[in-house]
């Protein structure tokens, strides 16, 4: 029934209008997606908008010259979570693709990971006790206790050669800030392994997507009504109206007019170029450019996602950038000043009746592809069991 209340003559006004559904999800990505699926998989009504043109969010894929082109930047899944990689075979077939890209510093080719390979070409060393003794040398030289920030964090891990030709350069393009600065929790992110392997990651299941990631959505999306093109922050109220809840997905610090200030993040300029009768330009599908001199971080080459043999082939050039107003958030700034300022946003999400935050932007946290429908799969069951 519609709610009716006394206006001050003391007629009836309507102030709200009948809902229509259950859930309004923020956000076509993925995290929006699953909660859609598992949502209507429920029985609940879904209306899923999203301001961009397409679906998919940040792992949309498009066809140029018939290459599926990660169009803001490379996503390979990975994941030692089964139940999350059953999930994801539901809607895609995978292929085998295993992540080994390499690293350019000055035209030097290093294998990444850093692995035996890398310290076999940086320093001819065979063996792994040769090359644990080299770096151990190489820490014992640069004596660091207690590592303060990135810099310290990484020449206690692996020296300083191998910082300085394979991280310092690049970490810097893509923080925007020296190593100096920076947290020393970023480095760990960097797999270092004394055997001749060069699988970035150590999960039990990963590859790409043989249709596309955007197919992926797509299916999930299947039976949920989706609007394109709809900017919910411009039409809070009339959005509203239309569900008993919402799930949003976008940036907190911007649902809530940035109150406390603007969370930080890194955003990411893109330089697509199609190479006709250029059938492999770097034959690796990413290569890291380490030196600093050198502005972009990456150049992907999409056709060897998926071993393709077209006769021509597409490159993207990925440049990091100073995050503002405007621009896509891709990654938050996660140190202490800004986690400090996001528990404040945190606190005023946990007084919202009928408001869910999820997502990269939403929580504020550098997800995984795994990681966030991990998150999403956790929220919809706890949301839709309650």
């Amino acid at each position: 029934m519609q709610k009716k209340e006394q206006n001050k003559k003391g007629k009836k006004k309507e102030d709200y209008v009948m809902k229509k559904y259950d859930y309004l999800i923020v956000g076509a990505g993925l995290f929006g997606a699953v909660f859609a699926h598992e949502a209507k998989e429920a029985g609940k009504t879904c209306l899923v908008i999203d301001k961009r043109n397409h679906i998919a969010g940040n792992i949309y894929t498009d066809k140029v010259k018939d290459i599926d082109v990660h169009q803001y930047g490379a996503h390979i899944f990975h994941t030692s979570n089964e139940t999350v990689w059953n999930y994801v075979n539901r809607f895609a077939k995978f292929n085998r693709y295993t992540n080994s890209p390499v690293a350019n510093y000055k035209g030097e080719i290093y294998n990444m990971p850093f692995n035996m390979n890398t310290f076999n070409k940086l320093w001819g060393v065979v063996t792994p006790q040769e090359a644990q003794a080299k770096i151990e040398e190489q820490k014992a030289a640069y004596h660091v206790e207690n590592p303060q920030n990135l810099e310290e964090q990484a020449i206690s891990l692996i020296g300083p050669d191998v910082y300085t030709k394979l991280v310092k350069g690049y970490t810097e393009k893509q923080w925007g800030k020296r190593a100096t600065e920076l947290p020393s929790f970023i480095i760990k992110r960097l797999p270092v392994r004394f055997t001749y392997d060069n699988n970035y990651f150590n999960d039990d299941y990963q590859g790409i997507p043989v249709e596309g990631y955007t197919k992926m959505i797509e299916r999930m999306l299947d039976g949920v009504e989706v609007k394109l093109e709809e900017d919910f922050l411009k039409n809070r109220e009339a959005f509203m109206e239309q569900a008993d809840k919402i799930v949003y997905t976008g940036m907190i610090d911007e649902y809530y007019n940035y109150c406390y200030g603007e969370l930080e993040y890194r955003s990411l300029n893109f330089e697509t170029e199609v190479l006709e009768g250029v059938e492999n330009y770097q034959g690796n599908a990413v290569v890291n450019y380490t030196e600093y001199e050198v502005p972009y971080t990456r150049i992907i080459e999409h056709k060897h996602f998926t071993y393709g043999t077209q006769p021509d082939t597409v490159i993207t050039r990925e440049y990091p950038k100073t995050w503002s107003k405007g621009d896509e958030p891709y990654y938050p700034m996660n140190d202490e000043k800004n986690l400090n300022l996001y528990e404040k946003y945190t606190e005023l999400a946990a007084k919202e009746g009928n408001v869910i935050f999820g997502g990269r932007l939403g929580m504020y946290k550098y997800y995984d592809m795994d990681d966030t429908i991990e998150a999403a799969l956790n929220c919809a069951h706890a949301e839709l069991n309650a």
